[in-house]
């Protein structure tokens, strides 16, 4: 079985997008009322996702992904905790909506409503209601809700620490995703993304999180950033700071995923991480929608990478499917009930 762990509905029906625009005009005082929500009906989200995530799945061959909404669009810099919470949720629903209508090819990942307040009882409101009543799987956790300005206090401070107990009682992992830049200078996909997966390795390093969550469980997409590139650089740091070495300190708790869109990357990534940190993901879909003209394939058909690195049988299974398995115990659960 092949699982995706990093999926995102980007492909959302256009009255979403009108929605958002105006509920976004409306927290700037644009508009005099808060916007309602459209009925959007089962044939068009059906619609959005057979001609695209599923029809993808089925032409790459992966079996199951794990879907989020847009990350980009989760626009956690934007309004108040309170109008974060409606966006938040109306983006979970749809996607409560599309695993309930393909129940074998997708398990669910929320948004949180985080905000530049900081206030996290919303967040822990709707991760509840998420895994509790829509049997989602995990959580998207951006450690930059201001779009780039880096605000938020750093991963290991306890200001997180009621959110990771909560992950921790209702066995849940976090995705670590920035959403979108407020600045200029700030690429969202290109440069923020990136820079906010290597922010959080280093904090991670700099910090003793694990030792006060064993058990908390976060993937750091996109490859880990610029983590397994300068990988000597993160082991030569924390000799410095006095911390234990990176496989006690930080992988027994850290994964990455194998959203890296070139062979070489892949490769750097197996070689320098090994598989049994890393779980299978293509961002399915994602950032880059290109074709490769030296390949002749997309960019974002991470699977064609691996098939190419001659894993053994154990490998393979770790990363395709054992350690999406295992950081995801809800989705183990789910795959096990329908016999999988």
């Amino acid at each position: 079985m092949i699982i995706d762990c990093h999926g995102h509905y980007t492909t959302e029906p256009p009255a979403h997008h009108v929605y958002r625009k105006a509920q976004v005009e409306f927290a700037e005082g644009k508009r005099h009322a808060s916007p309602t929500y459209p009925d959007i009906t089962d044939e068009t989200l059906r619609e959005t996702i057979e001609h695209n995530q599923l029809r993808l799945q089925r032409e790459r061959g992966s079996d199951l992904t794990i879907l989020s909404p847009r990350a980009s669009g989760m626009g956690h810099h934007v309004g108040s905790a309170a109008f974060n919470a409606e966006w938040s949720r109306v983006s979970n629903d749809l996607i409560a909506r599309i695993v309930d209508m393909f129940p074998l090819n997708f398990a669910g990942v929320c948004q949180l409503p985080q905000s530049m307040s900081g206030d996290l009882a919303p967040v822990l409101a709707e991760l509840d209601r998420c895994v509790v009543e829509l049997g989602f799987v995990g959580c998207n956790l951006n450690p930059d809700p201001s779009g780039g300005f880096w605000s938020a206090p750093p991963i290991y401070d306890r200001y997180w620490y009621p959110l990771f107990e909560r992950m921790i009682e209702l066995q849940v992992p976090a995705m670590i995703h920035v959403s979108g830049a407020c600045s200029a200078c700030l690429h969202t996909t290109g440069a923020h993304y990136i820079n906010a997966d290597t922010a959080v390795f280093m904090q991670l390093i700099q910090g003793n999180l694990f030792r006060d969550f064993p058990d908390l469980k976060l993937i750091i997409p996109h490859g880990g950033g610029a983590a397994p590139y300068h990988w000597g650089r993160y082991r030569g740091l924390a000799i410095m700071m006095e911390k234990p070495d990176l496989a006690a300190h930080l992988m027994r708790n850290v994964y990455f995923d194998t959203c890296v869109y070139h062979q070489a990357g892949i490769e750097t990534l197996f070689r320098v991480i090994g598989p049994h940190n890393i779980l299978f993901g293509s961002e399915l879909l994602g950032a880059v929608k290109a074709v490769d003209p030296l390949t002749g394939f997309n960019f974002d058909d991470t699977r064609r990478y691996i098939d190419a690195l001659g894993l053994d049988e154990a490998g393979r299974a770790a990363v395709f499917e054992g350690n999406a398995r295992k950081v995801y115990p809800r989705l183990d659960t789910r795959l096990k009930r329908q016999g999988r």
